[in-house]
């Protein structure tokens, strides 16, 4: 498996791994996604985030990849390079998923690790990941990868969140 960012050729292939997560209730290429801005903007923007160039209010510089495997775009994941409200409460340093098709089979657990290794890379000595309160595989993927639980918050809409901490500092 390999995480990269997003490229010309992916355009198709991400579509299709975002209409599958939208039925988790889960945006693929993100909540500033929309399938009628031409890819290459689409591409450019996450970039500009990447660097933190023109974010939209609310937003911070974030990493977007893709996970790739034998070819096939399996899943994503987000690194945000610092939290803001919002993020500290909710979202979480890291945030990934991975296509239906593509579950049980260990690449959640890997996307996870090399994601904990890049925000190690950005500064994050300790990454804030979430996860909602029912997703027990999510729960084992974050806890096997070493995140403590600080709590479980009730949202406004009666949802409940798991808040965890994990460090990213690589075992030796």
């Amino acid at each position: 498996m390999i995480l990269r960012a997003l490229e010309m050729k992916d355009k198709e292939a991400a579509f299709q791994a975002h209409a599958d997560l939208a039925l988790d209730n889960f945006s693929f290429l993100l909540d500033s996604f929309d399938e009628n801005e031409p890819w290459s903007n689409f591409i450019e923007r996450v970039n500009s985030v990447k660097r933190g160039e023109d974010l939209p209010e609310g937003k911070v510089p974030a990493t977007f990849l893709v996970a790739e495997v034998d070819g096939q775009i399996i899943g994503r994941v987000s690194i945000r390079h610092r939290l803001n409200d919002y993020l500290l409460e909710r979202g979480g340093h890291i945030g990934y998923g991975i296509r239906r098709e593509y579950r049980r089979r260990g690449f959640a657990t890997e996307i996870l690790r090399r994601s904990l290794e890049i925000a190690y890379e950005l500064g994050i000595e300790s990454a804030l990941v979430t996860c909602d309160d029912l997703n027990l595989a999510s729960s084992r993927v974050i806890e096997k990868c070493g995140g403590i639980l600080e709590n479980v918050v009730e949202l406004e809409n009666g949802e409940k969140l798991r808040r965890y901490w994990v460090a990213t500092k690589p075992q030796s």
